[in-house]
């Protein structure tokens, strides 16, 4: 086997549009803890440790100063955008800032409106280049992105994307339908040691929407593609991120190319916050039942040992073969030999605010909005009620009285869709 690919690649680890630029933000890369930061004086994304070399405490409870440097918040020492330390208020003037000082900078950039970040050495970034989908720099594409922090292992991640049998019952009354499930011939057109290639003549819906293309680009990046004649042609790209043992951060876009301008139209006006939360009723069907089978592949002698553990015995497992026989050739695991963490409960896994709701910039600004609304949408329910007692029986009362209900259902949906922005409900609509 070769050396790790996943300790030296490029990873995406934020959409552009949820990074807030005034201030840092965390980050753990395949085990690394990093600091992103927004570089005023070079128009450019940093990614550095997150460490000051002073007394190892993390930068990214520090501040971006008047200078538009990362600053300590422990002692206030400053790092420009090479990471080097630019000021140590402690120090006496005139007295040199020793190169132990500064801090370790990673490789950054931007592209398909996501910030990448090298997990291996800067010198060794410009010899990768970046994990894109080259088909979205063409025009006409109408993308919905998201994103979650998942307690699974990039591996696992990239074992569910691959796998399209699962739709039909996994995902049955979300995305798929059982009665839709039939055999899936799967083949493979190429294989190396930067992934592989794939094709599924029918394709799924027994054969409705046309053949599907796969291709996975190691180490984390795999998309499905067809093209449903007279309708779209549909993408569903997945990047799988380590962060660290047992979780990773999932980064998906659902690009579509619309034979009519209608559809693409009618998407937009969905506020994106609306669409994440029905992006997590769907992530959250097998997010339950992966945590787990990721302890039982543990007890059993570990991801290493996959293939043996598993009984693939058709067409459709052939991706999940593939993608295990890259592992064992070239690829390695994330986080080999670490042990996973406990398992969660149920209600843990159902956590959306932490997983994503904080992060994302729509779902974060939604929350403000709705907790702002909710007590005025119960203030005027208040005086609806009192319009219509005063007003008394008659067309004036009853228009208020209606007002009031409708304005009480808008009030007890806007609690739901709080509740949603934070926890799912651990039931997933198949078992409805």
């Amino acid at each position: 086997m070769s050396s790790n690919r996943w300790q030296n690649a490029w990873f995406p680890v934020a959409f552009l549009r949820d990074l807030d630029r005034d201030r840092p933000t965390p980050f753990t890369l395949v085990g690394q803890d990093l600091v992103l930061w927004f570089d005023r004086q070079a128009d450019e994304w940093r990614a550095f440790a997150d460490v000051c070399p002073h007394r190892l405490v993390p930068l990214s409870d520090g501040r971006l100063n008047a200078a538009g440097e990362l600053e300590c918040p422990y002692h206030g020492w400053s790092f420009d955008g090479s990471g080097r330390c630019t000021l140590q208020p402690q120090a006496e003037p005139g007295s040199s800032i020793s190169g132990r000082s500064h801090c370790r900078s990673y490789a950054t950039a931007c592209a398909q409106g996501l910030l990448f970040v090298f997990s291996g050495p800067s010198e060794q970034a410009r010899e990768q280049p970046l994990p894109l989908v080259p088909v979205l720099d063409e025009a006409g594409w109408v993308v919905q992105d998201t994103f979650r922090d998942l307690p699974m292992d990039a591996l696992t991640l990239l074992e569910n994307v691959l796998d399209a049998s699962h739709v039909p019952f996994t995902h049955h009354a979300t995305v798929g339908r059982r009665e839709n499930a039939a055999p899936v011939a799967l083949a493979l057109t190429g294989f190396d040691r930067d992934g592989f290639t794939g094709l599924w003549e029918e394709g799924p819906r027994r054969g409705k929407l046309g053949s599907q293309h796969t291709r996975f680009l190691a180490p984390g990046l795999m998309w499905h593609d067809l093209t449903a004649k007279g309708f779209a042609r549909i993408l569903t790209v997945v990047y799988a991120v380590p962060t660290r043992p047992g979780e990773c951060r999932l980064i998906a876009r659902f690009p579509f190319q619309f034979s009519s301008p209608w559809p693409g139209r009618l998407l937009r006006l969905r506020p994106q916050w609306l669409q994440h939360i029905g992006n997590h009723t769907v992530l959250e069907d097998d997010q339950l039942f992966l945590h787990w089978q990721e302890r039982v592949i543990e007890q059993r002698g570990g991801r290493h040992d996959a293939l043996r553990q598993y009984h693939l015995p058709t067409q459709a497992d052939l991706y999940v073969r593939a993608l295990h026989d890259w592992v064992n050739r070239y690829g390695g695991e994330p986080f080999p030999g670490q042990p996973l963490p406990q398992r969660q409960t149920r209600q843990a896994l159902m956590e959306r605010f932490e997983a994503h709701t904080r992060h994302c910039r729509s779902c974060a600004g939604a929350d403000r909005r709705l907790k702002r609304l909710q007590p005025l949408c119960w203030i005027l329910v208040a005086l609806a009620g009192l319009g219509a007692a005063w007003s008394g029986p008659g067309w004036a009362g009853g228009i208020a009285l209606a007002f009031g209900v409708a304005l009480a259902l808008a009030a007890w949906r806007i609690r739901r869709w709080r509740q949603l922005l934070r926890f799912g409900s651990g039931l997933p609509p198949r078992n409805h």
